[in-house]
């Protein structure tokens, strides 16, 4: 899938290693740097593809998604707001569905930054009664960063719900996530300060959080920095066979190489007012894990 999106036609190049192309119904925003390859979906400013050079992609993204005008895409980083779950419809909020306005873009050695907006809409005024503009900023190098801004005089929950690419679901270990959690799947509270290993459907949001996680992936011996900011939650969500073989965005076997860690405002919502925004950020780095020394 990510190998299809860098070979699509370029509809418009806007800069030396910035191109327009389409998938599908869905216009992207292309990345090819020396140092980066990444795509960005202009439905929902949603960041689909993130590949610092010589790695193999970050981001998971399933290729069953229908890249459809007003159909939310499985993977990437979809941007939840201002709700998120199915507290209201559409699930996760309408922001992941509309599409955005890419109002800025600059490159440089290391990489490239691009700007996205949204505001308030006729369409997004019957959902949601408030006056907004989010601003969207990335920075994609060998780091991704990514920072969402909110104006207006509200309180918004959100997430930006990141699907990672791993080799195997059961090789894959989240650290850093603190102790209490809220269980959806088992409608419960706990509290078990270790990590998080995965063998059955799970969906959990951690409310003391550190300030960074760390995804370890055995299989292919690399650990993903997650270093999250403005948040009050994590979110690790992975939905094992029997859902995955019910969505039919998602293969079958879907389940067994992504695992989703998000970085969120839940519990503790995002309140924006005058001219005074809230955010949200998260800022990502892949390495290799080091090998560990041997005892004598």
């Amino acid at each position: 899938m990510h190998d299809k999106i860098f070979a699509l036609p370029v509809i418009k190049q806007l800069s030396p290693y910035i191109t327009q192309r389409q998938l599908g119904e869905l216009p992207l925003i292309v990345v090819s740097h020396p140092k980066v390859r990444g795509a960005v979906s202009l439905q929902g400013a949603h960041l689909i593809d993130w590949q610092p050079a010589g790695q193999k992609p970050c981001l998971w993204l399933s290729p069953e998604s229908a890249f459809k005008e007003g159909i939310a895409i499985r993977g990437g980083i979809p941007i939840c707001w201002p709700w998120f779950g199915p507290v209201n419809s559409p699930s996760h909020g309408f922001a992941r569905i509309l599409p955005w306005q890419f109002t800025a873009h600059n490159e440089h050695d290391c990489g490239v930054i691009l700007t996205f907006t949204l505001t308030d809409n006729e369409y997004t005024r019957k959902l949601w009664p408030h006056e907004f503009t989010l601003i969207l900023r990335m920075k994609l190098g060998e780091t991704c960063e990514l920072e969402l801004e909110s104006y207006g005089d509200f309180e918004a929950t959100a997430a930006l719900h990141s699907y990672f690419n791993i080799s195997d679901i059961q090789k894959a270990t989240v650290y850093g996530l603190g102790g209490h959690y809220i269980d959806k799947v088992a409608d419960r509270e706990a509290y078990i300060s270790e990590p998080l290993k995965f063998n059955k459907h799970t969906d959990r949001i951690y409310t003391e959080p550190e300030e960074y996680s760390l995804l370890r992936d055995d299989g292919w011996n690399r650990t993903i920095e997650l270093h999250h900011y403005h948040h009050s939650d994590v979110v690790c969500w992975n939905p094992w066979a029997e859902l995955s073989c019910s969505m039919q965005d998602m293969p079958n076997n879907g389940y067994k190489q992504m695992v989703c860690v998000e970085t969120a405002r839940i519990h503790m919502p995002m309140k924006s007012e005058a001219q005074s925004p809230s955010r949200l950020s998260l800022v990502m780095v892949c390495r290799e894990n080091k090998p560990q020394p041997q005892q004598e």
